[in-house]
């Protein structure tokens, strides 16, 4: 038996200890370290993923890479590349454990706390204490510093949110966070963790958090808020920046794939500019701090000219599409290549391009949902890719994609 088939599990995210089958190889999911990679970590992910897999690198809606194409002789000379960079956990547990979205731009915008030892923190307790490896492969947590550039609308199971001199501390709910009390800086990242402990003693770590349970729910919600102060009416949204804005510069990869030589080039580029790291973010986007705003601009520049989208209104930024087929086996048609063509259609809504009824790419409504199968996409408006098609079209066609009558 082959590497590929020992380990093709279904329901569990891919790290790089433990890699999982696509259509197009082996892939490997990469965690940085509190949301940012070193730019010579950057280049070394790069030089790895040309060497051991076939050049494409995805970026998450977690805020992390997928390195595709790997062979089954490519993982190890992959895992050995990336444990020199020191981006490996010590197990499989410990990596799966280890999924904290952290604000891009914390410690780069002035009007921004800098959460950044809060995540260090998060970080640390979860590698220490084993019995939270209970927590399923996806719980996840989010630390936000508050600033103009924000991950705080984005969905976790625990979500910390600078307010002030505290932090606002959110549940995820089928409805969305439920903020429900605040605490302090310091106390923040053990709050978080108790949360995580009081969850698998209700769920035994079964499920996600929104699927807890209304009573079970209630019970916990109760606990929590015993230790936690007022927070009041919070009005909470994921802003995200594309362009430059000050010394702080995003730029997004089209439906969120770069290639190896994009980014070792954009590394370079960022390291000219001034930047000491990437950052990522759960919009398929990558953000540094530039010197000046002067290097921030030309950043920008350089950036457009090897294939990153720093416009704003970019029409391919109103779509998420997911790899497809060939690249995905679970898919029937090229997402992509019909996602380019809605791009550079009239249509101005919100687009989700999914080559299967999972929805990977995207679990938000949106205006158009296209879902895939056997070589067709179904057709969904203001729903998701879990929604029942409300009819078939071709895929070539599309006329009748966007066809509403």
């Amino acid at each position: 038996m082959s590497l590929a088939a020992a380990i093709d599990v279904k329901g569990w995210c891919p790290g790089v200890l433990r890699p999982m089958q696509s259509g197009d190889g082996l892939l490997a999911r990469v965690r940085p370290w509190c949301g940012a990679l070193r730019l010579d970590e950057a280049k070394g992910l790069a030089d790895a993923s040309e060497r051991f897999g076939n050049g494409h690198i995805d970026l998450t809606r977690r805020a992390n890479l997928q390195i595709r194409g790997l062979g089954d002789a490519g993982v190890h000379g992959l895992q050995d590349a990336v444990d020199r960079l020191g981006l490996v956990d010590r197990d499989v547990e410990a990596e799966a454990g280890r999924n904290i979205m952290v604000s891009p731009l914390a410690g780069i915008d002035p009007d921004e706390a800098d959460i950044r030892p809060i995540a260090r923190a998060l970080a640390g307790l979860l590698a220490s204490d084993t019995g939270l490896q209970r927590l399923p492969s996806k719980f996840g947590f989010l630390v936000d510093g508050g600033g103009s550039v924000s991950i705080a609308g984005e969905r976790a199971d625990i979500s910390l949110r600078a307010l002030g001199r505290t932090m606002a501390v959110g549940l995820d709910t089928p409805a969305g966070t439920d903020w429900v009390g605040s605490t302090s800086i310091d106390e923040a990242a053990e709050v978080a963790v108790a949360i995580a402990r009081i969850f698998i003693g209700l769920s035994q770590g079964q499920g996600r958090l929104r699927d807890l349970g209304e009573g079970p729910f209630r019970r916990l919600r109760a606990i929590v808020q015993k230790g936690l102060g007022p927070v009041g009416n919070l009005s909470i949204e994921s802003r995200r920046l594309v362009g430059a804005k000050g010394s702080a510069v995003g730029v997004a990869a089209p439906f969120g794939r770069l290639d190896a030589h994009q980014l070792r080039s954009f590394a370079s580029l960022a390291g000219e500019a001034g930047a000491a790291d990437i950052r990522l973010s759960p919009w398929r986007a990558l953000y540094v701090g530039a010197r000046d705003a002067a290097a921030a601009q030309t950043l920008m520049k350089a950036a457009q000219e090897i294939g990153l989208i720093v416009n704003a209104n970019d029409p391919i930024l109103r779509i998420d599409a997911c790899p497809g087929a060939p690249a995905c086996r679970s898919s029937s048609v090229d997402t992509r290549r019909t996602a380019r063509r809605l791009a550079a259609s009239s249509f101005t809504g919100s687009v989700h391009v999914s080559g299967c009824a999972k929805g990977c790419a995207r679990s938000a409504p949106a205006d158009l949902v296209l879902v895939g199968e056997q070589g067709r996409y179904g057709v969904v408006h203001h729903g998701t890719a879990r929604n029942l098609p409300e009819r078939f079209a071709e895929a070539e066609d599309v006329g009748a994609l966007l066809d509403v009558g």
